[in-house]
């Protein structure tokens, strides 16, 4: 059989990579994926771009199914070539990879700081020539090397590197690879496909016989490729083989099972052996042929067959090759072949491998290797391979006789798979929790975990809250912390729920929480002090509650300056149960507080479940400071970041800041598309944004009429912390269209909200929306109270709103001069904040008050982008390029390029001159 180096019917896919070199060379950082189904020939797609290499540095690293769950064993090999140069990178950075990849003890690495270390590293060789990072059989990339990857390439931009990563269809990570720029790879034409087939059978191939070939293949070349080699020269000549023989099978796997069952019984061990151990260590291969009585020279026949080879490594010529290799064999080879490895693999280098060997290797339940286990997933933990973890403490589930060990282990198991988003093998595991003898304790932490799981599945309904209130009525006793987190989630769940929720279960959530404060522990735990703040808020008619969630507010503070590490928030509550508890406080310098230390925390100790609602929570406060370009940046990072986790994507704020920069054909479907999703998915609270959004959007734009009727439907359910901002919304819609009575009520209920909080945001509030209802002799006095308290704040959106509303009553008392001198003011704001629909309703007063003025326009081309703007934020606040790429998780050189734009762009030439520019429009 003849091998073929041409791609046939690859012209156009040969192309794209030539132009995806030309860019990398070119200098210009690019990223691909190849999908396509296993066969369809991507493979030899990235050695063609590898064969044209000759000024690029070329890294490859190839997935191994068997070494999914070894946290960063891919990005190990791939920068295996570049350890020399870790020297090079900052402290943080080297001893987060290092330890990442072994080579030194300490907890777990900051997955961030360890992509931005791979980052950092690629950048630095390609300082010197291009570089091209080619990653075959993308969906068996461990998930933390695979993270790690996405994250380098979502973040190239300056740099001559590319990423390629090949990943079937079907991929096992596609939330990880989602969003990134793909070139699909699809099986032969019919005439390339026959071009295929002559090229590689030296005989006659009859054309009904490749026809045969090429349907039943579906145009895979390695289908092709294989159905040929395994048929006999008569059959390719006329169908000629032997009837009772059967026909080439459809699983291409099937084709190498052959041919490995043709070879020698020794050198069928030894293929075993090497798909046994994923590492493709030659010396432990040896050391395995050794132990074995078999002679290394064994292997040739599976060389000379081109189903392995050595290249420093032992390689598969391709991943099915191995999979055939171990499947092939029956469950008492493998299992002496795992005996085996495990014997040869030192427990002092690699205690985990080694433990995993002899997990395979036994016959049935053993204590020794499931404690062995249980401390490798000490160690997974350690290292942030959650999933790793979850795949030891499942297969010491597995291996333990005692019952109860057992049990404690499968949930054990199962809140770690929960974690590392696996959550129908999670409830397989919690499962057979279920089934052992629990304890007390673990038996209520069963029943929270089943109903996170409920929740993780989008069921916001009853169920769902009901098993959380049982779980934290379990707890209390056993574990009261944990009792008041179990009822927090049970509060917020019931709060996200709520217009969709079962009628009554949030007010009775409320009830049953209220019992749990006891007033020692709220001194000490901010979760006791939230669960009885928000309990009262939403379960009594007497508006209490305040002094709960201050003190809340002020503890959390606390705690995140002084004693972060000890703050464990239940994934869901955090971002509903701590900014709630900040809007209903109207506390705007707590919010400003808390959410950066917040963000800064979830860095710091690379919490990816919470660092996107961390972002969209920072990004509030932002959107509030009239900061649009800086809230974009973090909503567009907690995007990227929920993209390459599998975690929802944020879209509170998203929806918000949509609805200030009030552009109606871009805000209108986008709001319309996250009330579908709300009503969908049951998410009550969502959908009332939605309608907050809305009535903010028509406010802006001067449509009463439809403003009012949004904000009506905001405030038929009283969503905490929302209620209040849509109260402000319905008194202005309201007594702008007509409706007085309906102002004056929402008014009353504004009083409510903001009164018991005493905060200038909450009283400049009030004023400013008692101001549009009171008489002419009482309102100039209220839109000056407003405008002097909002300006003692930090919510630069209403400062400016106040004197627009100020400025439009100045001009109906015909008090011209004035109106100009608040309308413009509002006007100069709203255009710098890019709050567009408000700020022509500002232009459209100043022309009625007697100014000429004209819509200000802001060449596409000169304005900075969203991330241009937060760096140079950054940089006229004094960090340096290397600071900045820390902290936005991005190459130095990416910085300096990004800065070099911006200067252009503000006609500016140094640093010193960004702290008197205005740049963030």
């Amino acid at each position: 059989m003849r091998r073929t180096r041409r791609l046939y019917g690859r012209d156009a896919e040969c192309a794209a990579l030539d132009e995806f070199l030309a860019d990398i060379r070119s200098g210009r950082g690019r990223v691909l994926v190849l999908r396509g189904e296993a066969g369809v020939g991507k493979t030899a797609l990235l050695t063609y771009l590898h064969n044209r290499k000759p000024d690029v540095r070329v890294l490859r690293v190839t997935g191994v199914e068997s070494d999914m769950e070894l946290p960063y064993a891919g990005l190990q090999q791939l920068c295996a070539p570049l350890l020399d140069r870790l020297d090079r990178l900052t402290r943080p950075q080297r001893d987060a990879v290092s330890v990442a990849f072994g080579l030194a003890a300490g907890p777990a690495p900051d997955a961030f700081l360890v992509g931005l270390a791979v980052l950092s590293l690629l950048s630095e060789v390609a300082g010197t020539q291009p570089l091209l990072c080619l990653v075959d059989d993308a969906q068996w990339i461990d998930r933390a090397s695979l993270q790690a990857l996405t994250f380098v390439a979502r973040r190239l931009t300056a740099e001559p590197v590319g990423v390629i990563f090949a990943a079937r269809a079907t991929a096992g990570h596609d939330t990880a690879l989602a969003g990134l720029p793909v070139l699909a790879i699809t099986g032969l034409c019919t005439e390339h496909a026959g071009q295929l087939l002559d090229s590689v059978v030296p005989g006659r191939l009859d054309r009904r016989v490749r026809d045969q070939i090429v349907a039943e293949t579906r145009g895979l070349p390695l289908g092709l490729l294989e159905s040929a080699r395994n048929r006999t020269a008569a059959e390719l000549a006329g169908g000629f083989g032997d009837p009772g023989r059967p026909g080439p099978p459809l699983q291409i796997e099937l084709t190498y099972a052959q041919r490995i069952a043709a070879m020698p019984g020794p050198t069928r061990r030894l293929l075993l052996a090497a798909a046994a151990d994923p590492v493709g260590d030659p010396l432990l291969l040896m050391r395995a042929a050794q132990r074995l009585g078999i002679p290394a020279d064994a292997l040739a026949p599976a060389e000379r067959d081109g189903l392995i080879e050595f290249a420093g490594r032992v390689l598969f010529n391709h991943p099915l090759v191995r999979s055939a290799a171990y499947r092939c064999a029956d469950l008492a080879e493998r299992r002496a072949i795992h005996a085996v490895l495990a014997e040869v693999t030192d427990p002092a280098v690699d205690p985990d491998r080694r433990a995993w060997h002899s997990a395979y290797a036994t016959t049935g339940p053993d204590d020794t290797v499931a404690a062995d286990l249980e401390a490798a997933a000490e160690r997974a933990q350690q290292r942030g391979g959650v999933a790793a973890a979850a795949a030891f403490l499942q297969r010491a589930t597995a291996l333990t006789r005692d019952p109860v060990r057992r049990g404690a282990r499968a949930l054990a198991a199962a809140r770690a798979k929960c974690d590392a988003a696996a959550p129908a093998e999670a409830e397989d595991l919690l499962g057979i929790a279920e089934l052992g003898p629990l304890t007390d304790l673990d038996r209520a932490r069963a029943t929270r975990l089943r109903a996170r799981l409920l929740l993780s599945r989008g069921h916001l309904q009853g169920p769902a809250v009901h098993e959380l209130l049982d779980a934290a009525r379990q707890l209390e006793n056993l574990d009261d912390p944990g009792a008041a987190e179990t009822y927090l989630e049970a509060l917020t769940a019931a709060m996200h729920a709520g217009r969709l929720g079962e009628a009554g279960t949030l007010h009775d959530t409320a009830r049953s929480a209220r019992a749990v404060a006891t007033p020692a522990a709220e001194l000490t735990h901010p979760a006791y002090l939230l669960v009885s703040g928000i309990s009262r808020r939403i379960g009594t008619d007497s508006g209490t509650g305040h002094t709960e969630l201050r003190a809340a507010v002020a503890l959390l503070d606390t705690m995140l300056h002084t004693d972060p590490c000890h703050l464990q928030w239940p994934g869901g509550a955090f971002p509903i149960a701590q900014e709630s508890a900040v809007h209903e406080l109207w506390d705007d310098e707590a919010w400003h507080r808390l959410a950066t230390r917040s963000v800064q925390l979830a860095r710091d100790t690379a919490a990816l479940a919470i660092l996107p609602r961390a972002l969209g929570y920072r990004a509030g406060a932002h959107i509030q400071a009239g900061e649009f370009a800086a809230a974009a940046m973090l909503i567009e990072e907690a995007d990227s970041i929920s993209a390459a986790t599998g975690y929802p994507s944020m879209t509170d704020h998203s929806l918000i800041l949509a609805a200030w920069r009030g552009h109606p054909t871009e805000a209108n479907p986008f709001i319309q598309a996250a009330a579908e999703r709300a009503t969908s998915r049951g998410a009550g609270r969502l959908l009332g944004l939605t309608a907050y959004a809305r009535a903010l959007l028509h406010n802006g734009l001067g449509n009463y009429d439809q403003a009012y009727a949004a904000a009506r439907e905001a405030c038929e359910y009283q969503d905490l912390g929302l209620f209040g901002w849509s109260l402000g919304e319905l008194v202005e819609s309201a007594s702008r269209c007509g409706e007085p009575d309906a102002a004056k009520r929402a008014l009353r209920q504004l009083e409510e909200s903001t009164l018991p909080s005493g905060t200038d945001w909450a009283l400049g509030t009030l004023a400013a929306s008692r101001a549009l209802l009171a008489d002419d002799q009482l309102a100039e006095e209220l839109y000056v109270e407003a405008i002097q308290r909002l300006d003692r704040t930090r919510i630069v959106v209403h400062q400016a709103r106040a004197r627009l509303r100020h400025g439009e009553w100045l001009r109906r008392m015909n008090r011209r001069a004035d109106a100009r001198t608040q309308l413009g003011a509002a006007h100069t704001m709203f255009t710098r904040m890019g709050a567009h629909a408000f700020a022509e309703r500002a232009r459209r007063e100043l022309v009625a008050a007697g100014q000429k003025t004209r819509s200000r326009s802001v060449a596409g081309g000169d304005r900075l982008t969203a991330q241009e703007a937060q760096i140079a934020g950054l940089a006229a606040a004094g960090l340096t390029n290397q600071e900045i790429g820390a902290q936005l998780f991005i190459s130095t050189h990416t910085v300096e390029w990004h800065l070099r734009k911006v200067f252009v762009k503000l006609h500016i030439t140094s640093r010193r001159q960004l702290r008197g520019t205005s740049w963030a429009h």
